[in-house]
């Protein structure tokens, strides 16, 4: 598994760097906000071009590093989302969403949803940057 936390800039030379992936799981972290990946409609599209045969999903975009490295709040933890089309890919970032202590990793759908979730990552940037409500806030899913 590869995860991939750059500037959607990068991404082609990123996928270059990797050699041969095909049948490897990436996760993409990135968010087309300052720049795209050349002229792609996603970061994991172009990652899904550029590596002939990796199983890309999009995960761990909405948030900020802080909940990244501790998703508890009072005792309650954060929850996560992700995209893609991949079924293993899928499995292996809520595996990792959970080790990493989130509550759960809600699923978008499939590569359709992608700019979906993206679009969700800037509510929080709004929130936390431009409303500068502060990088400690993270959401969470509740049912009743």
């Amino acid at each position: 598994m590869i995860l991939i936390a750059a500037t959607p800039l990068a991404t082609r030379e990123i996928a270059e760097s990797l050699g041969g992936v095909s049948g490897k799981i990436i996760i993409d972290a990135m968010n087309s906000l300052r720049g795209q990946a050349g002229d792609f409609a996603s970061s994991a599209e172009a990652l899904r071009a550029y590596t002939h045969g990796a199983e890309v999903v999009k995960c761990f975009n909405s948030t900020g590093w802080e909940n990244m490295a501790d998703p508890m709040y009072d005792g309650l933890a954060a929850d996560m989302f992700m995209a893609g089309s991949s079924a293993r890919g899928k499995a292996v970032a809520r595996q990792l969403a959970l080790d990493l202590g989130f509550a759960e990793c809600y699923d978008f759908g499939g590569d359709d949803k992608i700019p979906l979730l993206e679009q969700f990552a800037l509510v929080w940037i709004n929130l936390a940057i431009v409303q500068k409500q502060g990088r400690s806030l993270a959401f969470k899913v509740l049912k009743r």
